[in-house]
């Protein structure tokens, strides 16, 4: 019998009941569970078969996503997640991350989609509003640090090239501390670039270390670049990005402040004087998925001045020249190596839109607060020890007398127990212990439960 070649694309009413029904449930978890790690054997044993000549009956499909890969997978949306950086996304958030899924937005061109870019240059320009970069500031959204990091520093690297009048074979360094984000480091691989491993003081890029780390160089011709972090992975710590500035303009570098996990923070006034000099940055990317509750994959990147950024990213091809045209024109892949794109700003701006930015201030505030709080309590507890202040809202600490194996074997019990996520992290060659503070729904009652557990 012939089988319609569109048949996949035809409505399906009770398809579309079915997935809603199961995503009505999954939003209404109150609150999200952790769940575990997955076995796989066990993965591979449900799901052989699977994909055959033939389809499956959805409910049975759905049925095996819900009761076996579902939960193998540790949820970072639970605030009992305080690994690696969480995510927290609001629930408006996630309902129009749907919208825009089930609309099929290519988000590269005004030409195809100018009202789902206007709206998302509406949040680039909040963003850049915080961090006090020009009117002329602008960009896009990629999705993730990584990617914004390499689409900045790629444009660093060629507008350099074209004022010193150099080509590919040049050697062009760029000045970091050792506390950058790794994906800062593999930018340098891919783009061919070399550091300038400036000495931190305090954990911190200081413009004082830089300038004296420039002076020192025997080649400070072929620094062309320097990375400032607002708020490193691990630490949550900030750079001397005012200090940084004032160097960058001494010496014509080109300044990209990383802000991945901790630009958020430009959203709480009881921070905000520790971004002192960000206005000055050249290009800085935040992550709305980590501390601006937006789902997975989004970042914010914005350029001081979006022309320079155009010149080296815009793609030619005759196919993609009408998209160059005169007038309201903004096209979000010029500005990053990507062309394909979803328009993954929209959950934000929509969540923005009807929560208030204020709303954002208080769920990152009370982020900031709780890591106060553990930090007291840590400095209170007689077998703890507080291994830095926090700034945002990491806190790293140890137990007194743990080794490595001890703090894996807390963390693996902790899991099993379904009391916490807390990974372990290194601390100058030390295992130690680490919370990632971001759901404003994790309380002080649940740190309280999980430090009972290294008594």
């Amino acid at each position: 019998m012939y089988a319609a070649p569109d048949r996949m694309h035809k409505p399906d009413n009770e398809l579309v009941d079915l997935v809603f029904g199961y995503m009505r449930e999954r939003l209404q978890y109150d609150p999200v569970p952790l769940d575990h790690p997955g076995d796989g054997a066990h993965l591979r044993e449900a799901l052989a078969g699977l994909l055959n000549d033939h389809g499956n009956n959805p409910a049975d499909v759905l049925k095996l996503y819900d009761h076996e890969l579902s939960r193998a997978v540790i949820s970072a949306d639970s605030p009992r997640y305080l690994s690696f950086i969480p995510c927290a996304p609001t629930k408006a958030a996630l309902l129009f991350d749907m919208v825009v899924s089930c609309a099929s937005l290519q988000g590269i061109s005004w030409l195809e989609a100018a009202g789902a870019i206007a709206a998302e240059n509406q949040v680039l320009r909040l963003i850049a509003d915080r961090a006090g970069l020009p009117a002329s500031a602008g960009g896009t959204f990629v999705s993730g640090g990584s990617a914004g990091n390499l689409s900045a520093l790629v444009v660093a690297r060629d507008t350099a090239r074209r004022r010193l009048g150099v080509g590919p074979e040049a050697r062009l360094r760029i000045a970091v501390a050792d506390q950058v984000h790794s994906s800062v480091k593999n930018t340098f691989n891919i783009i061919g670039v070399e550091p300038l491993l400036v000495p931190a003081v305090d954990r911190r890029l200081t413009g004082p270390a830089l300038r004296a780390a420039l002076a020192a160089d025997p080649h400070p011709e072929t620094v062309i670049a320097v990375v400032g972090t607002a708020g490193t992975t691990n630490e949550g710590i900030i750079d001397d990005l005012a200090g940084i500035a004032e160097v960058a303009r001494d010496h014509d570098l080109w300044f990209h402040v990383d802000g991945a996990y901790g630009g958020a923070g430009l959203f709480a006034p009881s921070i905000r004087d520790r971004y002192a000099g960000i206005e000055h940055a050249d290009s800085f990317v935040v992550d709305p998925h980590k501390w601006l509750f937006a789902p997975f994959d989004c970042a914010a990147l914005l350029y001081r001045e979006p022309r320079l950024a155009r010149a080296v990213h815009t793609q030619d091809a005759s196919y993609l020249d009408v998209l160059h045209t005169e007038g309201d024109e903004w096209n979000p892949t010029d500005y990053a190596y990507h062309l394909t794109r979803r328009a993954r700003g929209l959950p934000l701006w929509f969540s923005l839109a009807v929560h208030g930015v204020q709303a954002y201030t208080d769920a990152i505030e009370a982020g900031l607060r709780l890591a106060r709080d553990t930090a007291r309590l840590i400095r209170d507890t007689e077998h703890l020890e507080l291994l830095h202040d926090p700034q945002l809202s990491a806190v790293c600490f140890r137990r007194k007398g743990w080794t490595h194996d001890d703090y894996y074997r807390w963390s693996r019990r902790l899991l099993a127990d379904q009391i916490g996520f807390v990974t372990p992290t290194g601390w100058d060659g030390e295992t130690v212990a680490r919370f990632a503070f971001l759901h404003p729904g994790t309380t002080m009652e649940t740190v309280e439960e999980i430090l009972a557990t290294m008594a």
